[in-house]
C-alpha cells in the first residue's frame, strides 16, 4: 500500500494544483484579491502532500521493495544504506518526483511567508507556480509514474549505475534541483508582476531572496558537480563542456545576471523591464537543461537514456511556459514605467555592462551545446568542444571579471571617470607588475588565455576586497561581506583555473610491481597488486608510496567491477597537498606483467572548488545580511508605530 498511498498523493496534489490556479485566476478576473485565503492552503497542502509522496519514495527504496518497477531497475538488496537512499533521485522518475516535491513545498513557503506583495500580485505569483507544477504534475503521472508496479516482483533489483554510487549522489543533484525550483519561483514571481502591473522595487525585494538562494545552491550544486566529475572519472579533468554540463551551466550564468539586475532595481528601482526578461531566461535555460538531460537526444554519463517522447513532453512545456511568458511580457512590458535615469559612469552601468557580457557567454554556451544536435537532426555529425568554448568565451569571461573589480568601487547612480582609475589604481599596478614577472619568469611556456587568467585573477582578488579599505569591519553590513567574499572566490577559482591549464604535467607510463616512477618531483615505488572487495564490488587495488622530498605516503588506486549491472570503474587516488593534488589512475594490464598508470600532477587545482565554496558562501552571507536587514527594519516600524 506504500506506492499505492504515494500515487495517490501526488493524484490529490495535482487536483490542489488545478484549483489553485483557477481560484487565481477567477481572483485576478473577478478583481477580487480576497481569495488570497482560499489559495494559500491550496498551495500548502500541495506541499505537504507532495513530500508524504517522496518520503514514501524513499522508503520503498530503503527497504528494497522490487514489486515497484522503479525500484527493481534501480537498486539491488545488496546496495550501501547510503545509495538506497540517494538512489531514489539517482533515476529519471524518482528525480523528477523530488522535482515536484521541492517545487510543492517552495510554493507551500510563498503562500505562508511572503507578506510584501500587494495581495494580487502574491495570488497571481501563487497562481503561475500552480501552472508550472500542473504542468510536471502531468508529466509525472501520465508519463513517468514513479510508483508503478511490477507482477510477478523479481527476486532482486538490476542495481544503480556504478558511476553514480558515490556520497556525491546524495548532495550534487538535490543542490541543482533546488536552484532550478528557485528560478520556477523567481518565474512566477515575474509573471505575477506583470499580470498585476507591479514591477517595482517592492516586487523586487520580494523576489530577490529566491534568485539569491537559487544561485546559491546552483553555484554549491555545479561545484560539487564538477569536483565529483573530477575524481570519479578518472581523466583528471574538471570541466568537459559535456552537453549536461552545459545545461546546469546555462541557468547559473541567466541566475548571475538575474541576481545583479534584481538588486539595482530593488535597491535603486532601475532596469525594471530587464530584470522581467532575465527571470523568464533564467527559468528558460532551467527547462532547456531538463529537456536535455531527460529526452535521451544526448548520449552522456550525466544525461537519463529515457524514451524520447518523454523529452516530447517537456519540450510542449517549455514552449508553453516560455512562449506564454515571452508573449505576456510582449504584451505588459509597455505598461512598465521607467526606472530611475543613471549617469554613464555609474555602478549601475557597470551592471548593466556585467549582464550584457554574462548574457553573451549564455548566448555562445547555448549555441556550442544546441548546434551539434540541430545539425544532427538534418544528418550532418558535427563536435562542438572544449576550443570552441575556451577560445569564444574565455576571453568574454575574462572581460567581465575586469568589470567584476570595478563595479563595487563605482557609485551609485552617477560618478567620475578619473575618480573610479584612482581606485582601481593598486588592481592595475599589481596586474601591470605581475604581466612583467610572468612575462620574464613563463613567456612562451604556458598559453595566452592562462597567461592572462593569473594577471586578471590576482588583480581581481586585490580589487574585491577593495570596498572593504578604510571601513570599521565590525560595521560593515554582513550583505557587503557577502559581496566581497563572492568576488574573491570568483578571483580564487579563476587562478585555480589558470594554474591548472598553465603548469599541470602528465606522464602515462606502463610499470610492473617493484619500479619507480618519476614526475614533476613527486617519486613512487609502485609495491604490488592486491585484490580487495566491497559492499557490492571487487577490485584490483595497487599499492604506491608516494613522496616529494618529504614522509612517504601510500595512495591506492583501483580499477573496480561491479556485477550488477556489470561496470568497470576507475577510481583514482588523489593527494593533496597545499599547492596543488597528485592525481593517479590505475589502467589496465597489458603485456609483460605492467600496468599502465597515468599521472597528474595539477599546481593548485583546488582552488576551482574553493573558489567555488566561497562564492556560494558570499551569496549565502549576502542573502542573510539582506533578510536580517529587512527583519529588523520591520521590527523598528512596528516598535515606532506601537
Amino acid at each position: 500500500m506504500i506506492a499505492e498511498t504515494g500515487l495517490a498523493a501526488l493524484w490529490l496534489a495535482a487536483a490542489l494544483a488545478l484549483l489553485q490556479l483557477f481560484l487565481a485566476f477567477a481572483g485576478l478576473k473577478g478583481g477580487k484579491p480576497d481569495l488570497l485565503v482560499a489559495v494559500r492552503p491550496a498551495a500548502v497542502a500541495q506541499g505537504v502532500l507532495t513530500a508524504i509522496a517522496f518520503a514514501l519514495l524513499i522508503t520503498l527504496f530503503l527497504r528494497s521493495d522490487m514489486s515497484v518497477l522503479l525500484v527493481a531497475t534501480n537498486s539491488h538488496s545488496m546496495k550501501p544504506w547510503l545509495y538506497k537512499f540517494a538512489g531514489t533521485w539517482g533515476n529519471h522518475e524518482g528525480s523528477m518526483l523530488l522535482w515536484v516535491t521541492v517545487m510543492g513545498v517552495a510554493g507551500a513557503a510563498v503562500a505562508l511567508f511572503e507578506r510584501a506583495l500587494r495581495r494580487d500580485t502574491h495570488m497571481a505569483t501563487l497562481g503561475g507556480q500552480a501552472a508550472i507544477s500542473l504542468g510536471f504534475y502531468a508529466f509525472l503521472l501520465f508519463s513517468s509514474n514513479p510508483f508503478a508496479r511490477i507482477d510477478p516482483a523479481p527476486a532482486d533489483g538490476q542495481g544503480l549505475n556504478p558511476l553514480l554510487q558515490d556520497p556525491g549522489l546524495a548532495f550534487h543533484p538535490p543542490t541543482l534541483y533546488l536552484g532550478y525550483v528557485g528560478l520556477s519561483v523567481a518565474f512566477s514571481f515575474a509573471i505575477g508582476a506583470l499580470l498585476t502591473r507591479q514591477v517595482d522595487a517592492a516586487f523586487a525585494r520580494a523576489m530577490r531572496p529566491w534568485v539569491l538562494g537559487a544561485w546559491v545552491l546552483l553555484t554549491l550544486g555545479i561545484t560539487a558537480g564538477s569536483y565529483w566529475a573530477y575524481y570519479e572519472l578518472g581523466w583528471g579533468g574538471w570541466w568537459f563542456w559535456d552537453p549536461v554540463e552545459n545545461a546546469s551551466l546555462m541557468p547559473w550564468l541567466a541566475a548571475t545576471a538575474l541576481l545583479h539586475s534584481v538588486t539595482v532595481l530593488a535597491t535603486r528601482d532601475a532596469l525594471r523591464a530587464w530584470t522581467v526578461m532575465l527571470a523568464v531566461i533564467a527559468f528558460s535555460m532551467s527547462m532547456v537543461g531538463t529537456f536535455l538531460v531527460r529526452s535521451g537526444i544526448l548520449t552522456s554519463v550525466h544525461a537519463f537514456a529515457v524514451d524520447p517522447t518523454r523529452g516530447s513532453f517537456i519540450l510542449v512545456l517549455l514552449a508553453l511556459y516560455i512562449g506564454g511568458a515571452l508573449a505576456l511580457f510582449g504584451w505588459r512590458i509597455g505598461s512598465v514605467r521607467e526606472g530611475a535615469p543613471f549617469e554613464l559612469v555609474s555602478r549601475e552601468t557597470m551592471l548593466v555592462a556585467n549582464n550584457l557580457l554574462l548574457s553573451v557567454i549564455l548566448g555562445v554556451v547555448l549555441i556550442g551545446t544546441l548546434y551539434p544536435l540541430m545539425t544532427e537532426a538534418f544528418g550532418h555529425k558535427v563536435s562542438v568542444g572544449a576550443p570552441y568554448f575556451d577560445r569564444i568565451a574565455g576571453p568574454l569571461a575574462l572581460a567581465l571579471m575586469v568589470v567584476l573589480a570595478a563595479g563595487p568601487l563605482t557609485r551609485w547612480r552617477r560618478d567620475r571617470a578619473a575618480a573610479v582609475c584612482k581606485r582601481l589604481l593598486i588592481p592595475a599596478a599589481i596586474a601591470i607588475l605581475l604581466f612583467v614577472s610572468l612575462s620574464l619568469l613563463a613567456w612562451g611556456r604556458i598559453g595566452l588565455l592562462p597567461f592572462l587568467g593569473l594577471i586578471v585573477a590576482v588583480s581581481v582578488g586585490a580589487a574585491s576586497i577593495a570596498p572593504l579599505w578604510k571601513r570599521n569591519l565590525l560595521r560593515t553590513p554582513l550583505f557587503t561581506w557577502g559581496m566581497v567574499i563572492a568576488h574573491l572566490g570568483c578571483a580564487v577559482s579563476l587562478a585555480g583555473m589558470a594554474c591548472d591549464s598553465a603548469f599541470t604535467v602528465e606522464k602515462l607510463v606502463a610499470a610492473r610491481p617493484g619500479d619507480t616512477i618519476q614526475t614533476a618531483g613527486w617519486t613512487l615505488r609502485f609495491a604490488r597488486i592486491v585484490p580487495i572487495a566491497g559492499d557490492n564490488w571487487t577490485a584490483l587495488q595497487a599499492d604506491m608510496r608516494v613522496d616529494r622530498g618529504g614522509a612517504p605516503v601510500m595512495i591506492h588506486p583501483q580499477s573496480r567491477f561491479f556485477a550488477s549491472p556489470p561496470t568497470t570503474t576507475s577510481e583514482a587516488a588523489l593527494l593533496t597537498r597545499w599547492n596543488g593534488q597528485l592525481y593517479v589512475v590505475l589502467g589496465e594490464e597489458v603485456e609483460g606483467g605492467r600496468w599502465q598508470i597515468r599521472i597528474w600532477w595539477k599546481p593548485f587545482v583546488t582552488l576551482i572548488w574553493l573558489g567555488g565554496v566561497m562564492i556560494a558562501l558570499g551569496g549565502a552571507l549576502a542573502l542573510v545580511g539582506r533578510e536580517r536587514r529587512g527583519w529588523l527594519l520591520k521590527w523598528r516600524a512596528r516598535r515606532a508605530a506601537a
